[in-house]
């Protein structure tokens, strides 16, 4: 049976509070646990009324505190906004308080606008040094060396295995290139899906963190008991990328009941095709795509994401997700 995973992004719906989402989060990360998901990863976004996982690693530590055997982490820490000491830090202190159950998952992206990004890494200029930030951050995962003038306390010499996020090529051959784990945005970069995992497992070099390549890929799923109610569920996840369309993302809007009266031809268009990677239906519905899409791309993991506004109706289709997945073993 192929592992299944879930990503998250503490969102907050209208009428809510951050507060709430990460209540609702939390119990999220308990149900999940209990239906043999094997990670629960949250995603760094910034000034984003909508999403509540800007400070990631204080969030990872709530989710996992409340939690007992799932692991938990980043999915992942925009590198470009933080130092990598203070990353190595974060997590080795999160690795020290609950051992074996930590993933550090990078992204080059800044998960954020240009001005915001700007306010919080004020003197950095861009990604460009990405792939060394990469290799500085390993470093002080490794034990100390005799003169080492800096050290993650906590952090050298504890097991933290780092990921590598990308939705292009460039992470997938970096990830390959330095034998680590790679984690692809096959829900809203589909198009690029085949091709990264091409270059991933091509350019792949067995290391001292990963002897063969191994891919994580993200697919979203909105599952109900009938096909009606996950497309009109679905409909909250369509508005949200139509906002971020139209440069006014907000807070996690209600399905509606007729989304072709909120969309133009184009956004709609725009959407579908960032969307075309999103499993929508019933449980068979589920269960038949899932298992077609681990088919075709042969991931080594599945990473479910899936934005419904109902926490309630939200718990049910990872339920349902679930049963895809133990239903074939």
């Amino acid at each position: 049976m192929i592992p299944y995973s879930v990503l998250d992004a503490a969102p907050v719906t209208e009428g809510s509070t951050p507060s709430e989402s990460f209540e609702r989060s939390l119990k999220l990360a308990r149900h999940a646990e209990a239906l043999g998901y094997k990670r629960y990863w949250l995603a760094e976004h910034h000034n984003m009324p909508g999403i509540a996982s800007a400070a990631i690693a204080v969030l990872i530590g709530h989710i996992a505190g409340g939690t007992s055997t799932i692991r938990v982490g980043a999915g992942g820490v925009m590198l470009p906004n933080h130092a990598p000491l203070q990353v190595a830090e974060q997590f080795g202190t999160l690795a020290s308080l609950y051992p074996g159950r930590i993933d550090l998952g990078l992204g080059r992206a800044p998960g954020t606008d240009g001005a915001t990004a700007h306010a919080l890494r004020r003197y950095f200029d861009g990604a460009d040094t990405f792939p060394s930030d990469v290799e500085e951050l390993l470093h002080y995962f490794h034990p100390v060396k005799p003169g080492q003038t800096v050290q993650a306390v906590p952090g050298a010499g504890l097991d933290v295995p780092v990921w590598l996020l990308g939705s292009s090529l460039f992470s997938a051959q970096l990830a390959g290139a330095l034998g680590l784990p790679f984690a692809f945005a096959s829900h809203f970069a589909p198009t690029m899906t085949e091709e990264a995992l091409i270059r991933y497992r091509q350019d792949f070099r067995p290391s001292k963190y990963l002897a063969e390549p191994y891919v994580i890929l993200a697919l979203n799923v909105v599952a109900a008991d009938s096909r009606a109610e996950a497309r009109r569920l679905f409909t909250t996840l369509q508005q949200v990328f139509v906002s971020v369309i139209r440069g006014n993302p907000g807070l996690i809007p209600p399905p509606v009941d007729d989304i072709e009266a909120f969309w133009t031809p184009q956004e709609k268009a725009m959407v579908e095709q960032s969307l075309s990677y999103a499993i929508v239906g019933d449980a068979a519905d589920v269960h038949e795509g899932i298992m077609a899409f681990a088919a075709k791309h042969r991931p080594d993991e599945l990473m479910l994401s899936g934005t419904i506004f109902d926490h309630a109706a939200h718990r049910h289709s990872f339920t349902l997700a679930a049963r895809a997945f133990t239903d074939n073993a």
